[in-house]
C-alpha cells in the first residue's frame, strides 16, 4: 500500500533556532538593501507582510501576491527596482545564514529510505519564503530538492500552516493521493493540529512525550520514525475528510490548487484531451464552475432554508458536450469557479453550528444531513482534482 509522507522542515528535518535565524535573515536583507531602503523599514515591512500571509484565506491570491502587495508599497520602492538586488541576495547572501542552522544526521537517510520504499515525499514547510530561500534550506538539511515531489513555497501556495486548507492544498498539489498519509512535524500548533483538523494522522517529533497533545498516531525522535513506520499497520494511517473543518478546508483549497496547477498552462494544453473519453483541463474547470453555481449552491440553499429538505442531484456529466465546454476559455472558467466557490464558503462560514447536523434527503444517497451533503461536495472536488492532475501529468 502506497504511503504519502509530509515532512515539516524547521526543527524536524533541520535544526533551526528560529529565534536566532529569523533576526539574522532580517538583518542580512536590511544590510543588503542599505542605501536603497532604511533598515528599520525593511524589518517592519517583512513582519507586516508575514502577518498578512498568516491571516490570508484567499484561494485566488498566492502568498506571494499577498506579501508583495504590501511589502513594496511599505518600502516605497517599485518591485521592478528591487528585483535584481533581491535575486542577488537569495543567490549569494541568504546561503550564508545557513550557519544558524544545523544538519540533522538522521534526516537524509530517512528521506532516502522513504523514497526507496516508493513512498511519496513532500516537504510541507510553512510557505513564507521564496522558492530560492526554501530550496537553500532544504539543501542545508542534506536533501536534494530535485528528488522531492513537492516543496511548498510562497510563489504557488495560498495558505500558511496555520490553516487546515494548507494541508488540503498540499494534497491537492499531489493529486489527492489515495491511501495512508502521515504528517510529520515538531510544532503542535502549525504541524499537527491543522493537519489533524483536516483528517490526517500525525507523528510528533518530540522526545518529551509529556508535551504530546494525545491525538497523534506516534511520537518520538526523527531516528525513531523509520522503525515506527516499519512496525505500524499503515492502513491505520488512512485519512478521514468528513468533519466540518475538513469540508471547509478542501473547499477553499480546490480553486487554489487549480490556480497553481494551471498557472503556466498554454491555451493548447488547456484544451488537450488525453483520450476521446477523457476531459481536457478546461472542461473539468467548466464542469466545476457550473456545478458550483447551479447544483451545490442550490443544495446549500435548500438545506439552510428548512429541515429535511429534498436534495436534487441532476446528471451534470452531459454538460461538457451539451454546453461545448471544450471551446471555452479555461482561465475565464477558473475565475468563475473561484468566485462562486468563495461565495459558497462565505455562506458556510457564517452558519450556526447546529445547521451542520440538519437532516436532509438526497436524491441519490437517501437520508442524510447537512455535513454529509457538503462532504459529497468535497469528494466531488477531490475526484476532479485527481482527474486534472492525471491529465496534466500526461501533457
Amino acid at each position: 500500500m502506497s504511503l504519502t509522507l509530509l515532512f515539516d522542515l524547521d526543527d524536524t528535518l533541520l535544526d533551526t533556532n528560529l529565534a536566532v535565524f529569523v533576526p539574522a535573515y532580517f538583518q542580512a536583507l536590511s544590510k543588503h538593501l542599505f542605501g536603497r531602503v532604511p533598515p528599520t523599514r525593511v524589518g517592519r515591512a517583512l513582519v507586516h507582510g508575514m502577518n498578512l500571509m498568516n491571516e490570508s484565506d484567499d484561494p485566488a491570491r498566492t502568498l506571494q501576491d499577498i506579501f508583495e502587495a504590501d511589502f513594496y508599497p511599505a518600502l516605497g520602492i517599485p518591485k521592478q527596482e528591487l528585483l535584481e538586488p533581491l535575486e542577488d541576495f537569495y543567490d549569494h547572501v541568504f546561503p550564508t545564514i545557513g550557519e544558524h542552522t544545523r544538519l540533522r544526521p538522521d534526516a537524509a537517510p530517512l528521506i532516502e529510505w522513504a523514497l526507496d520504499c516508493g513512498y511519496r515525499v513532500a516537504i510541507a514547510t510553512d510557505p513564507l519564503f521564496p522558492r530560492k530561500a526554501t530550496w537553500h534550506r532544504v539543501r542545508w538539511a542534506g536533501l536534494d530538492p530535485e528528488k522531492l515531489e513537492l516543496i511548498s513555497t510562497f510563489e504557488d501556495f495560498h495558505f500558511t500552516k496555520t490553516r487546515p486548507a494548507y494541508y488540503a492544498e498540499v494534497l491537492g498539489r499531489l493529486g489527492w493521493p489515495e491511501g495512508p498519509i502521515l504528517m510529520v512535524g515538531n510544532d503542535v500548533g502549525r504541524d499537527l493540529l491543522p493537519a489533524h483538523q483536516l483528517g490526517l494522522e500525525t507523528y510528533l517529533i518530540d522526545e518529551d512525550s509529556a508535551s504530546a497533545p494525545g491525538f497523534e498516531a506516534g511520537r518520538g525522535s526523527l531516528a525513531d520514525l523509520r522503525p515506527w513506520l516499519e512496525s505500524v499497520n499503515v492502513s491505520t494511517l488512512e485519512p478521514s475528510f468528513k468533519s466540518r473543518e475538513a469540508t471547509l478546508a478542501i473547499m477553499a483549497s480546490t480553486p487554489a490548487v487549480l490556480h497553481s496547477l494551471t498557472s503556466s498552462l498554454s491555451e493548447t494544453k488547456w484544451h488537450h484531451e488525453p483520450a476521446p473519453d477523457v476531459w481536457a483541463v478546461n472542461e473539468i474547470v467548466c464542469h466545476l464552475r457550473d456545478t458550483e453555481r447551479e447544483i451545490h449552491q442550490l443544495q446549500l440553499k435548500l438545506m439552510i432554508e428548512r429541515e429535511d429538505a429534498f436534495i436534487p442531484r441532476p446528471d451534470t456529466s452531459v454538460w461538457a458536450n451539451e454546453r461545448d465546454y471544450l471551446k471555452e476559455n479555461g482561465l475565464t472558467a477558473l475565475a468563475g469557479f473561484t468566485s462562486a466557490r468563495i461565495e459558497s464558503l462565505k455562506q458556510l462560514k457564517s452558519l450556526e453550528s447546529e445547521i451542520w447536523s440538519r437532516r436532509a434527503r438526497h436524491a441519490i444517497f437517501g437520508p442524510t444531513n447537512f455535513l454529509e451533503v457538503t462532504s459529497f461536495l468535497t469528494d466531488h472536488d477531490r475526484m476532479h482534482i485527481q482527474q486534472a492532475w492525471n491529465t496534466l501529468k500526461q501533457l
